[in-house]
């Protein structure tokens, strides 16, 4: 029996309801170093739930818990099984190396309890922050996750079949062990860097040839000059793009239009992994493609004679994953030109962008399954939302921000798949606060412009790799684009300004991989719902509450064109 159970997680993941297959579980880890106790689990941030699956190598009782240190003293743990007389399961707490009390507040929910070849499947869940004392709160920091299990459905003492590992729940980082050392290089070679404030630099390159499909699996930094290099994003080229370059960006090269995402980094970013069953493609009959580096520098000082040799490592396996990852772009459309401003002296003022999954010009579009967003503004942006709608109704967000942090450039984990269908529309809300400005702001590519776009990780990938949008200000009187020409700003003026703009038609421009636009100018903003907030109403509840969970993930981000990050 015991051999089996290295096979149960990947037996799970192509079982209906659970595992890879089930949304709610998508991450994975042993709990024991002979890979015989297996969790999966999953959250929705928004809702505050967090659900387990605990599979484990027995038909006799299991049991898992969080624990403060390790042991049983202060433990908060679940107890279940499948008896003669059916299922049984109940939250406990743990008061030393004892049997655990039965807590009085039943904090967890089963959801399951199945017994398969040999096998104890045991699925529950909980909210993040529970009100209750007796419960452990689990945050965004490493929680030491305890279990043991019995033989029968005696709860008796479980002797050496017990074990305890430290995982972060909220902030996973599943890390491969790298089988081998192969890795493409995109760095430049010692450029110099000029003494302005802001420099990018481009270098179009292709990689040795790989004959057949490749999976890139790992995204590595190299980081030279960690106080002048803000971000680098690696890019794809169209065919037409058969030459080398390394200069700087913009200045109306071929290289100018290679869009498509490969990798990127950004300020405060680390190795970046992605999903176990999914990895971007990379080689077989691309292999002749060339690819853009963009690294960004930042240089306040106006440092002169500085040279760097940054860039990124891109660890690649040819034991493809099941999955393609591919990146859609939503959002607001950074037109530089476009006669759409943010008005000064703002407290609050939003922008939309709309994205019409019908518009997509493939026959058939699978469902894209998203397990990550990147939101990006500027340094008005406070705040980043992103609806999903289905049917003219919002059924969920696929992205919010309630206080965003443009120093902070990260991928967040959803914590559990979504899936948006074809004729799904999605809409991305952005907030700003100008009040220190005294003029007003532009969409544009500059750090003081503004922009508002999220980049939705997913797979399998399509062609489509952007869907962005921007209001049809055609219409608007030259009045109502230069009221705010002034140093001051009335804030009814700006609430009108507000309304006039949602009323516009969205103007939608889809592009695909080969460099191919489709625009419909008859996109509308949908009414997008109030952010859910979980809150604990016990004041008395405070025991073990560490700090508030709070997402921190990896910085390393996947994202799209030179919009990205300004």
């Amino acid at each position: 029996m015991r051999s089996l159970l290295p096979f149960l997680c990947l037996f799970l993941a192509g079982t209906k309801g659970v595992g890879a297959s089930d949304p709610t579980v998508p991450f994975m880890e042993y709990l024991d170093q002979d890979n015989l106790v297996c969790l999966k689990w999953g959250f929705d941030d928004l809702q505050g739930s967090i659900t387990f699956m605990l599979a484990v190598n027995t038909t006799g009782w299991v049991g898992f818990g969080l624990s403060p240190n390790g042991g049983m003293k202060g433990s908060d743990i679940v107890i279940g099984g499948l008896g003669p007389s059916g299922s049984y399961f109940t939250d406990r707490y743990a008061t030393g190396n004892s049997m655990p009390v039965v807590d009085t507040q039943q904090s967890y929910t089963l959801l399951s309890m199945n017994e398969r070849e040999g096998q104890t499947i045991m699925t529950f869940q909980r909210s993040i922050q529970t009100c209750d004392d007796q419960d452990f709160y689990i945050t965004a920091q490493s929680i030491k996750l305890i279990y043991a299990y019995g033989t029968t459905d005696e709860i008796t003492y479980h002797g050496a079949r017990r074990g305890t590992k430290e995982i972060n729940l909220l902030n996973y980082k599943s890390r491969t062990t790298i089988p081998n050392s192969d890795y493409l290089s995109a760095t430049v070679d010692n450029i110099t860097v000029p003494p302005i404030h802001t420099y990018y630099h481009c270098k179009v390159m292709n990689f040795p040839n790989l004959s057949t499909k490749h999976h890139i699996y790992q995204i590595q930094p190299v980081i030279e000059h960690h106080d002048i290099v803000h971000h680098m994003l690696l890019y794809s080229c169209p065919p037409f793009v058969t030459q080398p370059y390394d200069k700087p960006c913009f200045m109306g090269d071929i290289g100018d239009a290679c869009f498509g995402v490969v990798a990127a980094w950004g300020v405060g970013g680390e190795v970046f992994e992605l999903p176990e069953n999914a990895g971007i493609p990379i080689g077989g009959g691309d292999s002749d493609m060339f690819y853009r580096l963009e690294i960004h520098y930042n240089n306040p000082n106006l440092d002169a004679g500085r040279t760097d040799s940054s860039g990124l490592r891109l660890y690649y396996t040819a034991q493809l994953r099941q999955h393609d990852v591919g990146i859609l772009t939503t959002g607001v459309q950074p037109f530089e030109y476009m006669n759409y401003v943010i008005p000064p002296k703002a407290p609050e003022f939003q922008t939309y962008g709309v994205c019409n999954t019908s518009l997509f010009s493939q026959n058939s579009v699978p469902d894209l399954q998203m397990f990550a967003v990147l939101l990006h503004t500027h340094l008005a942006g406070m705040k980043v939302r992103v609806g999903h709608y289905r049917d003219g109704k919002q059924i969920d967000f696929l992205g919010v921000d309630e206080n965003y942090n443009f120093e902070i450039q990260q991928i967040v984990s959803l914590g559990k798949i979504k899936t948006i269908k074809q004729n799904d529309e999605i809409a991305v809300e952005c907030t700003y606060n100008t009040v220190s400005r005294t003029g007003v702001t532009k969409m544009g590519l500059g750090t003081t412009d503004e922009m508002c776009l999220a980049f939705l990780l997913y797979y399998p990938a399509i062609e489509i790799t952007s869907c962005v949008s921007y209001p049809n200000t055609m219409s608007l009187s030259n009045t109502s684009y230069q009221m705010f020409e002034e140093t001051t700003s009335d804030l009814d003026e700006i609430a009108e300004y507000q309304s006039l703009l949602n009323t516009l038609p969205q103007i939608q421009v889809i592009s695909s991989d080969d460099s191919n636009y489709t625009v419909y100018e008859k996109g509308i903003i949908r009414e997008m719902m109030k952010t859910p907030t979980v809150t604990c109403q016990n004041p008395n509840a405070s025991s073990r509450l560490y700090t508030p969970w709070i997402l921190e993930t990896a910085g390393i981000i996947l994202s799209l064109l030179w919009i990205a990050i300004m």
